[in-house]
C-alpha cells in the first residue's frame, strides 16, 4: 500500500504547495489584504461560481446519474450549515469569525474530495492519475486565495487568516490522499461524481451566498470589475485543455481487482 501512496500523495503535497503559494502571495500583504476584503470576495465568488458551473458540475454529471440531485443537497446543506452556525453563534464577538465557517469548510471538503480522485485516478493508472492531477492542480492556486480572502473579511488576524486557509484549502489534499489510500481500488467513477456534485452544490451556495455580500457595501463599479476579474480568471483556467479527467475515469475498470490493473506504477 505504500509503494501504491507514492505517486498520489506527491502529487497531493503538490498541490498543497501550490495552495500555500497563493496563501503567501496574499498573506504577504495582509493590511493591504485587510481592507480590500470585500472585493477579494467578490473575485473569490466570481471565481468559484464560475470554476463550479465550468468544470465541477460537468465532471459530476458525466460521472454520476444522481448529479442533479446531489448538486442541490450541496447547496441546501450549504444553507443548513449557515443556518446551524447562526443559531449556535447568535451574536457576540465570535459572530463573525463563526460567519467563516460554512464557506471555508465547504472549500475544506472540496479540497479533501480532490485528494480522493488523486488516490483513485492512480489506483486506475499512472496516466490517468498524472492526467487528474494536472486538471485539478489548476483550481489549487485560487483556493488558498478564496479561503484566505473570506477568513480577513470575517475578522481573522493575518497570521490566523494564513493558518486556517493552510489547514482548509491546502492540508487537505493530501489528507484526502492517506484516508482514502486504503479504499481507493473499491471507489468507481459515479462515486466520484456524487462526490464532485456535493461539493458543487456546496461552492454554488459559498459563491453566491456569503461571498456576495461585499456588494451591500462596496461601490457598484468596483463589484462589478472584482466579480468580472474573478470570472476570468476562472474562465482562463476552465479552457485550458487538461479538464477530461472524468474521462479518464470513465474508461478505467475500477471494478477489475485484476493486479495488472491496481499498480499504479505498472502503467
Amino acid at each position: 500500500m505504500l509503494q501504491s501512496m507514492q505517486a498520489p500523495l506527491f502529487f497531493g503535497l503538490i498541490a498543497a504547495f501550490v495552495t500555500t503559494i497563493g496563501l503567501l502571495a496574499v498573506a504577504a500583504r495582509g493590511d493591504w489584504s485587510a481592507r480590500h476584503s470585500g472585493l477579494f470576495a467578490l473575485a473569490a465568488g466570481g471565481m468559484l461560481v464560475t470554476l463550479s458551473i465550468l468544470h465541477i458540475t460537468p465532471e459530476a454529471f458525466a460521472l454520476s446519474p444522481h448529479a442533479p440531485g446531489l448538486i442541490l443537497s450541496g447547496f441546501l446543506g450549504g444553507l443548513l450549515m449557515s443556518f446551524l452556525v447562526r443559531v449556535i453563534f447568535p451574536e457576540g464577538g465570535e459572530e463573525s469569525h463563526a460567519a467563516a465557517a460554512t464557506p471555508v469548510l465547504a472549500i475544506a471538503l472540496h479540497s479533501f474530495i480532490d485528494g480522493i480522485v488523486y488516490s483513485v485516478t492512480f489506483a486506475a493508472s499512472f496516466s490517468s492519475g498524472v492526467y487528474a492531477a494536472s486538471s485539478l492542480l489548476l483550481h489549487k492556486f485560487p483556493e488558498g486565495v478564496i479561503a484566505f480572502a473570506i477568513l480577513r473579511r470575517h475578522g481573522f488576524a493575518n497570521r490566523q487568516a494564513f493558518f486556517f486557509a493552510f489547514l482548509a484549502a491546502a492540508a487537505t489534499t493530501p489528507l484526502g490522499v492517506i484516508a482514502s489510500a486504503p479504499f481507493m481500488y473499491g471507489l468507481g467513477s459515479e462515486t466520484i461524481g456524487n462526490l464532485f456534485a456535493i461539493s458543487a452544490g456546496l461552492l454554488l451556495y459559498v459563491a453566491t451566498g456569503p461571498l456576495m455580500e461585499p456588494l451591500k457595501e462596496e461601490p457598484p463599479l468596483r463589484s462589478f470589475l472584482s466579480l468580472g476579474a474573478g470570472v476570468a480568471v476562472a474562465v482562463a483556467i476552465a479552457s485550458l485543455p487538461f479538464h477530461r479527467h472524468s474521462h479518464a475515469l470513465n474508461e478505467t475498470p475500477f471494478h477489475n481487482h485484476d493486479p495488472a490493473h491496481i499498480h499504479p506504477l505498472s502503467d
